[in-house]
């Protein structure tokens, strides 16, 4: 099992707590092509030629991932060895409760490797498998007040955050310098963690 890299938070991500880890400088991501992408509030997940993991150390049963097991035994025989497909799993309900999604299971990295894919040829193997990506939200040049921008523009009842990237490929280990992500303040609402909690499972859009 390889565990996707962590992200780091962005310095004005005011979600950020002791145990995370913050972006000592933005430089990786002062570039002509950033992607920025809505973070959603699922179990980050992998799905590889030999199945799916969640990146999670607890690998107990839940039956939170029974339908993304059987969502990746769709995909898995397509992958080849060394490729990864990463997003959330969004069956079960955390602290946001979505009520229109497109898929339980959303992705927003192409590992081939240790290499993660450039946007462009991620979204377009992700069309090949048949996953839907994560929210758009912003694609275009970085500048100075672009994060406070975007952060101003969040509905914090409906989302969590938001994840920048650059477009371009880069390895696994330059993650905390090329990805970094911004979490709304106070995100987890409950002292009981979700897997412990009843499960809800969100909504799909055609529900």
């Amino acid at each position: 099992m390889k565990k996707y890299g962590r992200t780091f938070h962005l310095p004005i991500s005011p979600g950020a707590t002791s145990d995370d880890k913050i972006m000592s400088s933005l430089n990786g991501l002062m570039v002509e092509d950033l992607v920025v992408t809505e973070k959603m509030d699922g179990e980050n997940t992998t799905i590889h030629a030999g199945g799916s993991h969640a990146r999670s150390p607890d690998s107990r049963y839940h039956p939170s991932r029974d339908w993304l097991k059987a969502f990746s035994a769709g995909i898995s025989p397509y992958l080849a060895e060394g490729e990864r497909i990463i997003g959330e799993n969004l069956y079960a309900r955390h602290s946001v409760a979505y009520e229109s999604l497109p898929s339980y299971f959303l992705g927003f990295a192409w590992i081939v490797g240790d290499e993660i894919q450039t946007w462009d040829l991620t979204q377009a193997r992700f069309e090949e498998l048949g996953i839907r990506p994560v929210p758009t939200l912003y694609r275009g040049s970085y500048h100075p007040s672009l994060f406070i921008d975007l952060a101003q523009t969040l509905d914090l009842t409906k989302q969590e955050g938001f994840v920048a990237r650059t477009a371009d490929s880069f390895g696994e280990s330059d993650m905390p310098s090329r990805v970094g992500k911004y979490v709304r303040k106070g995100h987890v609402q409950s002292q009981t963690h979700w897997m412990q909690a009843e499960l809800i499972p969100n909504r799909l859009a055609e529900d």
